[in-house]
């Protein structure tokens, strides 16, 4: 599955499939809520990642991100996402954010977009 396609069988993203008609464009959503600048050169902790949807964006921005989802299929998506936009300052973790061990980690900026 691409980014622009979707079919009954896909499982990536919380909402799925007919969902994705009411998400705004990454990029225009960071606008609307005035995050361009708050992102940029930051490490940022993306908690509800799902399938990489606003992750491509905010890396496009940020220093680092971490992007975190308990659904292990939508963080696959995720992943292969970021290969095939040839972004390496990203990773990926699958985990419910309430069992993310981060050790000593620090984030500039945590995001939860589309997660509860």
């Amino acid at each position: 599955m691409t980014r622009d396609t979707c079919d009954d069988e896909d499982t990536s993203g919380r909402l799925g499939c007919a969902g994705r008609a009411f998400r705004p464009d990454p990029a225009r959503e960071i606008r609307a809520i005035g995050a361009e600048s708050r992102l940029r050169g930051r490490d940022v902790l993306e908690v509800g990642a799902g399938d990489g949807r606003l992750t491509l964006a905010i890396a496009a921005l940020a220093h680092r991100v971490l992007a975190v989802d308990p659904d292990a299929a939508a963080i696959d998506a995720a992943r292969a996402a970021a290969r095939t936009a040839r972004l390496r300052n990203v990773s990926f973790k699958v985990a419910p954010a309430q069992h993310l061990a981060l050790g000593r980690r620090r984030f500039d900026v945590a995001v939860f977009s589309w997660s509860l």
